[in-house]
């Protein structure tokens, strides 16, 4: 039995039909007759000396060996059209996407995006808004904007602003409620997403940054921080706001942070993209926008007593 690779249309045949456990189904993905399939893969089974497949009356079924082979196909082939994919890219410099979470996106990123796309025209700016973990090396993304952590061991990282949230309410709420003793009464909302940051930035956080030792019970709790704060909006409560989620509320007056206290955590955003990637045309004037941005309205946080949560005496 030779070591030499089998000719690819042949791999390419099997890990289609390994997939699909089906030969009629996997020559239609590659769009050549069963009979053609059927003729690559009995090609790939004399190259190895022994069988694939068992072929069964109205079915196949992986034998040992194609068992063993079916993963590594299957890999080797993602990663060949990852590389070809990436390779492609590298001819594009007016296609950039972009992926942060759904509340960045809502509440950061959408407002602004006139100002990009009116200063660069040239650029076709797409954006996915999830939280799922990307792939930068096989998924069809250039720029990965994520909250936390880190590390970003082998990617091309700039982290921004540490982040800070404090009480904002709408002004009706904030005469009701004008002192940080008064919120114990009031109607809290709760930003959920954050419950993986240790130390916490949560309400009882906050009550004993200012002093005060009380552990709410109650409220309306949501999943998404964009939630929390249409939520204080609308008047449903008063929510601990995170910076870039409540600026253009505040702003615009739909909110106010009435007490000048806020607690900060060491997580923060970062501009995240493969090495190299960054001196791509429509990726570095993405960043430096990006980062621009932050910028006006960094005088914000001079407003506020920003207490590291680290600093806050545990409960």
């Amino acid at each position: 039995m030779s070591d030499r690779l089998p000719p690819l249309t042949a791999l390419r045949a099997f890990d289609a039909a390994a997939r699909h456990m089906s030969f009629a189904r996997a020559a239609e993905e590659l769009n050549v007759t069963p009979a053609a399939l059927s003729f690559q893969i009995k090609s790939l089974e004399e190259h190895l000396g022994q069988p694939l497949f068992r072929r069964l009356n109205r079915a196949v079924e992986l034998t040992e060996a194609g068992r063993t082979l079916a993963p590594g196909a299957s890999e080797g082939f993602a990663t060949l059209q990852s590389a070809w994919a990436a390779t492609r890219r590298l001819q594009d410099t007016t296609t950039l996407t972009v992926t942060a979470g759904p509340a960045l996106t809502a509440k950061w990123l959408a407002p602004r995006l006139y100002d990009f796309a009116r200063a660069h025209p040239e650029i076709d700016l797409r954006f996915s808004a999830t939280l799922r973990m990307m792939d930068l090396e096989r998924d069809d993304v250039d720029v990965a904007i994520r909250f936390g952590y880190g590390p970003d061991d082998g990617l091309y990282s700039v982290p921004v602003r540490k982040e800070w949230m404090t009480p904002v309410m709408t002004p009706d709420l904030a005469r009701e409620f004008p002192t940080p003793e008064s919120l114990k009464d009031a109607p809290l909302v709760h930003d959920d997403s954050l419950g993986f940051l240790r130390p916490a930035c949560d309400w009882p956080a906050w009550f004993r940054a200012v002093g005060i030792d009380f552990v709410p019970t109650h409220g309306a709790h949501f999943s998404h921080a964009d939630h929390a704060v249409d939520a204080a909006v609308a008047g449903v409560g008063v929510t601990l706001g995170r910076r870039p989620m409540i600026i253009k509320d505040l702003l615009e007056g739909r909110l106010v942070a009435p007490f000048k206290i806020a607690i900060e955590t060491s997580a923060r955003f970062r501009f995240l993209c493969l090495p190299g990637a960054e001196t791509r045309p429509q990726i570095a004037a993405f960043r430096d926008w990006f980062l621009a941005e932050i910028e006006k309205t960094a005088h914000i946080s001079d407003e506020f007593t920003i207490i590291p949560v680290e600093d806050i005496p545990p409960a």
